[in-house]
């Protein structure tokens, strides 16, 4: 959600800021726009269209400098309009872009009004620049400082000052920044892909931090717990960021190339993993491990739904304690701390600012023992957790989740192994069958891919529905939040999840001829009472998709379609019955006519509260 990138240089660095924007366009936006140092004075282009529209912009109002910062962004004060897109100008002295939520923006709106200040947006970060230019006094690293004392809320911004040639500020707290060190030149970034191809020596800026860039030199200083500010080094990484995701080659959309490589996702992400052990999450996790009373998942989204099926196993297989909280929740109610917690964060980007901030709360609370799965090992939340298991999924560009889900339910069942082991639940031959079952995976979910001709056929039905129901029984219940989920980001059908046994208590006042009923039948102990729960719908006219495992003896006929799932899986079962409603939201995506890979209203990667 939004991306900023920024340089100074002595070649002319536009070109280098729209590709950043193009590599970020992955995460979501409704607006975009570049600003520059040119001949003495501020000049900038702004668009509510794509980047390649921004771009062609550029280019005809001839915008060239080496001093330069530019945006993508997702709106959250003011609607998607020109004048409410970044960058920000004060005047024609200060320009600047952020990211994150200014939540005492009001206030100070105000006090800048009352000075004089003019305001021609809707949004908070117009607030940001005016006080910028406000405080500024002829030193830009001094006046950002002083600036960002005033600011309550999460940020990261990039500034730079017609009166200071050739220099960019930036400043964090509570939102992702970079610094990229090049040969003579230094760039800011919201992420490190955006900078792919120019610099790989990385440094991620902390909380507090603020950051001066120049030709060839720059400086931090970070807040202390009195306001002040100090110089200090940061370490320089070098990360080999992946440019962008590869062509889309035979496929429409990203999303359904994603969902096409979950096998070698998969195959990835256990490619390291020869046997079961607590230390696959890093070094000392045995006796945390062995030591820990519970379990205590935080995520948001499709995370929270992959959190939501390992408790079933986590508490099955393992025998430990575990509750599955929404991120966005659980730092504003009251809960009661346990230090012998195991804290396990899930994220697909690392950067989600809800499960950041429920994070360092749960540390508030004495809870240190914490550990992420997570697609992106040099995220924020890799750095902020003791222990991290990193999926393989890859870049995922379609802001629908799909092969980031299924490997993080393989991370989390691995996890499940681990603190089995280590609890003495786990026996060898235990451990075999299910390293065996896990190595099958692939194989498995590319024979369920092969479906893809059967769920076509549905989604020609689903495309003139506007409302579907998803059930499900234990293990798969999350696996029908997650399918309810994926039909409504991506074809605006209004699509809920519930429990099958909860039907009757409410939800079946809704089933009619004209409510599709979306069934996932896995042959489980569950089975018959789910075919009650059939029965159920049938009775009031509702016709039913059952995605349906060998063995149920449940077949196709009058208000039945039942597509067959080429096998049982056990406790990994639900890996294979996400996929055909990953498809089955794709095609009537198609069949719709909607944006699949960027919906609308949504961005890939939620870096606000």
């Amino acid at each position: 959600m939004c991306g900023i990138v920024g340089a100074v240089s002595t070649r002319n660095i536009v070109p280098i800021l729209i590709e950043g924007l193009k590599r970020l366009e992955y995460r979501g936006y409704d607006s975009c726009g570049v600003a520059v140092h040119q001949d003495g004075q501020l000049r900038r282009a702004r668009s509510t269209a794509r980047v390649a529209e921004l771009e062609a912009g550029v280019a005809k109002d001839g915008i060239a400098s080496g001093t330069g910062i530019a945006h993508t962004r997702w709106a959250t004060h003011g609607a998607p309009e020109v004048h409410n897109a970044h960058p920000h100008f004060s005047g024609q002295r200060i320009a600047l872009v952020h990211n994150g939520i200014i939540e005492n923006h009001d206030e100070l709106r105000a006090e800048l009004q009352g000075r004089g200040y003019e305001f021609t947006s809707q949004t908070d970060t117009e607030v940001i620049a005016h006080l910028v230019n406000h405080l500024y006094d002829g030193d830009l690293f001094d006046a950002v400082q002083r600036a960002t004392q005033r600011l309550k809320g999460a940020y990261a911004i990039a500034v730079f000052c017609r009166d200071e040639p050739q220099r960019v500020v930036g400043a964090r707290e509570g939102s992702p920044l970079i610094l990229g060190l090049g040969e003579g030149e230094n760039f800011l970034a919201s992420d490190a892909m955006a900078l792919a191809g120019v610099t790989d020596q990385i440094v991620y800026l902390e909380e507090g931090d603020v950051v001066d860039l120049q030709l060839g030199k720059t400086w931090i200083a970070t807040r202390q717990s009195d306001g002040r500010f100090r110089e200090v080094q940061r370490p320089v990484r070098t990360v080999v960021a992946h440019s962008g995701a590869a062509e889309l080659g035979p496929y429409r959309h990203y999303m359904q190339k994603e969902i096409f490589e979950q096998p070698r996702a998969i195959a990835d992400t256990l490619d390291a993993v020869g046997g079961i052990s607590p230390e696959l999450f890093g070094d000392g996790a045995y006796k945390v491990f062995k030591d820990v009373e519970q379990v205590l998942i935080l995520a948001c989204g499709t995370s929270y739904y992959s959190g939501s099926t390992a408790k079933y196993w986590l508490e099955s297989i393992a025998g430990i304690p575990t509750s599955v909280e929404i991120a966005s929740e659980y730092r504003y109610r009251d809960s009661v701390p346990n230090p012998k917690t195991l804290v396990v964060t899930i994220t697909q980007s690392g950067e989600t600012a809800d499960t950041l901030a429920a994070l360092k709360h749960a540390r508030s609370l004495g809870m240190e023992h914490t550990l992420t799965i997570c697609n992106v090992a040099t995220s924020a939340m890799v750095r902020e957790c003791k222990f991290a298991y990193i999926t393989r999924a890859g870049v995922e560009v379609g802001v629908a989740s799909t092969k980031a889900f299924t490997t993080q339910l393989v991370g989390l069942f691995l996890l499940t192994l681990a603190l089995a082991e280590a609890r003495g639940r786990l026996s060898e031959a235990q451990e075999q069958e299910h390293l065996k079952a896990l190595r099958h995976l692939p194989v498995a979910v590319q024979a369920v891919l092969a479906l893809e001709p059967q769920i076509i056929a549905w989604a020609e039905d689903f495309a003139r529905k506007e409302n579907a129901l998803f059930l499900g029984r234990g293990l798969h219940y999350p696996i029908a939040l997650e399918g309810a989920l994926k039909l409504k980001e991506i074809s605006y059908i209004h699509a809920e999840a519930y429990p099958a046994g909860e039907l009757k208590h409410g939800p079946l006042a809704l089933v009619t001829a004209a409510m599709p009923v979306v069934t996932v039948a896995p042959n489980d102990a569950l089975v018959d009472k789910l075919k009650s729960n059939m029965q159920e719908v049938r009775a009031r006219g509702g016709e039913l998709f059952v995605i349906a495992d060998e063995g149920t003896r449940i077949d196709s006929g009058p208000g039945v379609r039942v597509i067959r799932m080429p096998e049982h899986y056990g406790v990994l079962s639900p890996i294979l019955h996400v996929v055909p409603l990953q498809l089955l939201a794709y095609h009537t995506a198609c069949a719709r006519g909607t944006d699949v890979d960027k919906p609308r209203n949504l961005a890939k990667s939620v870096t606000v509260e």
